[in-house]
């Protein structure tokens, strides 16, 4: 479902407010006290290695990106990026006193391009990583008590209607427009569900497209945030990148944004699923992704896996406590209007 700004109740937008704030990743960023300890920047900026793991991973990124932008650049250094972490809070207008603070919803990444040869700095793509609580709630709270005790596998009904409504609301937001230009661009790895069969499409800089047997609970998830998904290998990756965008992928955005998006999230897929992105053999024409490849090199960068899939529960029933509960009135009303495809009254 495609929402659009005209389509809502004025109203029921203006009762979100949402306020942006960034911070810089660096080999010297610190995590903040509210952001979700499972972002793949977080994790790797703790414990005793933290700095050398984030020194490690900038330099992985900009040699990724010199690889992928190879014209006029002989040499390999001529560009570097820069990444900014963009934290978006939620405030809900008229909360009672006690749940007036601003809620930590979500956490991207923006890219800058430094052109070394002509001292230009070049806006790159906001969105490649992408974090939320509610998606937390949605995915470790809300399906996992929907399927306890039960024999199959299903998915409630209205599941990821409200974080799919709230993402829209904040990109046609007024804050949005004011900080960025274009629209988000996620790149997400591939499912290790699915079969994916090589095409004969292929670009400059995203590579060969791939087309996927079926599609996925994350495809449906990110499709109610409005997001179409396509998928593509660039030259020297061993397996597909999952684009999630709005409009037009390979039009909408130039080359040196698109290799910012490759070099900075494939980066952080080989660290977290070496298993697929830092495999000895690159995918063929027909490819399923396994985690349990052996076949694979790991990075000299430590990444804690088992602890990511643990606070993500965590992280789940903090927004249920701090979110969903206190607003619940207001918030049943938004998912009832998603649902019905037509504007809630106040």
């Amino acid at each position: 479902m495609d929402i659009q700004a005209t389509q809502w109740d004025t109203d029921t937008m203006n009762n979100f407010k949402f306020s942006i704030h960034s911070i810089g990743f660096d080999e010297n960023y610190q995590p903040a006290n509210n952001t979700r300890i499972t972002t793949n920047f977080a994790n790797l900026a703790r414990g005793e290695r933290r700095q050398q793991n984030l020194r490690n991973t900038l330099a992985m990124i900009n040699q990724r990106f010199n690889s992928l932008v190879g014209w006029d650049n002989p040499n390999s250094d001529r560009y570097s990026l820069q990444l900014d972490i963009i934290s978006v809070a939620i405030q809900i207008e008229g909360a009672s006193a006690n749940h007036d603070q601003q809620f930590p919803a979500i956490e991207v990444l923006k890219t800058t391009i430094v052109d070394h040869k002509t001292k230009q700095r070049i806006e790159g793509i906001v969105g490649n990583n992408f974090s939320s609580y509610v998606r937390d709630y949605d995915f470790s709270v809300v399906l996992l008590e929907h399927n306890k005790n039960q024999t199959g596998f299903s998915i409630p009904d209205q599941f990821g209607d409200l974080h799919g409504t709230l993402f829209q609301y904040f990109v046609n937001s007024e804050a949005y427009q004011q900080h960025f230009h274009k629209k988000p661009v996620i790149c997400l790895s591939v499912s290790d569900n699915k079969t994916y069969q090589r095409s004969s499409n292929q670009h400059p800089v995203l590579g060969v497209e791939y087309q996927p047997n079926e599609t996925s609970l994350t495809e449906q998830y990110f499709k109610k945030m409005g997001l179409e998904v396509r998928y593509f290998m660039p030259a020297g990756s061993t397996a597909p990148l999952a684009f999630y965008f709005f409009g037009d992928l390979l039009n909408d955005y130039s080359n040196l944004e698109l290799a910012s998006t490759i070099s900075t999230m494939e980066t952080f897929q080989r660290i977290y699923r070496p298993e697929i992105y830092n495999a000895h053999t690159a995918a063929g024409e027909r490819y399923q992704p396994n985690l349990k490849n052996p076949d694979h090199a790991l990075t000299d960068i430590v990444y804690d896996r088992e602890e990511r899939s643990r606070l993500a529960v965590e992280q789940g029933k903090f927004a249920q406590e701090h979110f969903i509960k206190p607003h619940q009135a207001l918030l049943s009303r938004v998912l009832a209007q998603s649902s019905a495809g037509k504007p809630a009254q106040q």
